[in-house]
């Protein structure tokens, strides 16, 4: 159909109208955001996942439930879930920041590898608790943070009236301590250096919040009943996973 004619509708006479460079330029890109968005979805699902399997029986995890048992549960949970999403920046920055010291290629085996530890490790963990018939019940670090707080908090009794602040503030600095250095701590910085950082960022945040929520709300009773072999066990075949999906993907992934 030609243009120009005096008889053909606007719409058809746009539909004649040649793209423009802007129209070009975002039609060529479109594969680009797709496969951001697809690489962002990844590391969103992926950070997510690890963290749920980490924290779940973890240290931080029985601190804010034991915490929340003894004061208000919404201070607990602003102060446990603040360290936890401020530890979270913290390890994406310094994921962010090996690709720039050392090549991609060796910061995506170096995860690989790190996964292949914990997962490893974890497995083997508790392949040994099925095998001595132990990690029925609770895990052993409920009974260690149970015992520290009691003897960090005897004079705590004696303080009714705590305000909102100090126990959001005790619950931070508990919290952000006990996670430094943790196994879901150097994930999190093998997963930023290798996979989109903002997919990190936003799936370790969720993670982390729901976990510390899920400890506010009844962690005592779950940290109870869950066996410890059993997460234990789950923990270190996601991270074999990981591991396994990394080889297979290559830095390309």
């Amino acid at each position: 159909r030609r243009c120009g004619a005096g008889t053909i509708r606007r719409r058809q006479v746009a539909r004649c109208v040649p793209p423009t460079a802007r129209e070009m330029a975002a039609i060529d890109a479109m594969p680009d955001v797709m496969a951001l968005r697809s690489s962002m979805g990844e590391a969103f699902s992926t950070t997510l996942s690890m963290i749920v399997v980490s924290e779940l029986g973890d240290k931080t995890f029985f601190i804010a439930a034991l915490l929340a048992m003894r004061h208000d549960r919404r201070a607990v949970l602003l102060g446990s879930a603040g360290a936890l999403v401020l530890m979270t920046a913290l390890s994406v920055a310094l994921g962010v920041a090996l690709p720039a010291l050392l090549p991609r290629e060796y910061t995506h085996w170096a995860a690989v590898a790190l996964f292949v530890y914990f997962g490893g490790k974890l497995v083997s963990e508790a392949v040994g608790m099925f095998r001595k018939g132990e990690g029925l019940g609770p895990s052993e670090e409920l009974n260690e943070v149970e015992q520290s707080l009691k003897e960090g908090g005897k004079d705590d009794d004696a303080k009714v009236g705590r305000s909102f602040r100090s126990i959001a503030v005790q619950a931070l600095t508990l919290t952000f301590l006990a996670e430094w250095g943790d196994r879901s701590q150097l994930s999190t910085i093998a997963l930023a250096a290798a996979k989109d950082p903002i997919g990190v960022m936003l799936g370790g945040s969720l993670g982390h919040c729901c976990c510390t929520t899920l400890a506010v709300l009844g962690g005592k009773y779950l940290a109870t009943n869950i066996s410890e072999r059993v997460v234990v066990g789950a923990g270190g075949v996601l991270f074999l996973l990981f591991a396994m999906h990394g080889v297979i993907a290559g830095t390309s992934g």
